[in-house]
């Protein structure tokens, strides 16, 4: 089991996920939703592809670019099956995991 907690909230929870580059990876289907706003903001990796963010907002805390997620992962990704089907949150924006 893995959570990631900010601010003494759950924003995600799940018997499934990976670990890829020292983050955890939820499903999206995990994500507590009513924290995470889809945010305009994209970065570029080279071989895992272009990543979309999240801004988590927890108690009227905004955690902008908090999470992330590749919905179209490149094949060099190690997994793009993995890479896009799950989510990531960001170590240390979140401050806390559990597994």
């Amino acid at each position: 089991m893995a959570k990631a907690i900010w601010n003494s909230t759950v924003l995600a929870e799940s018997e499934s996920y990976e670990t890829v580059e020292g983050n955890i990876y939820f499903p999206l289907s995990a994500l507590n939703r009513e924290h995470f706003v889809e945010s305009s903001t994209t970065t570029g990796c080279p071989w895992k592809g272009t990543a979309s963010y999240f801004t988590v907002t927890v108690n009227g805390e905004e955690n902008r670019d908090a999470a992330w997620y590749y919905p179209d992962p490149k094949p060099a990704a190690d997994n793009p099956v993995i890479m896009s089907r799950f989510g990531a949150a960001l170590k240390s924006a979140l401050k806390e995991w559990v597994t």
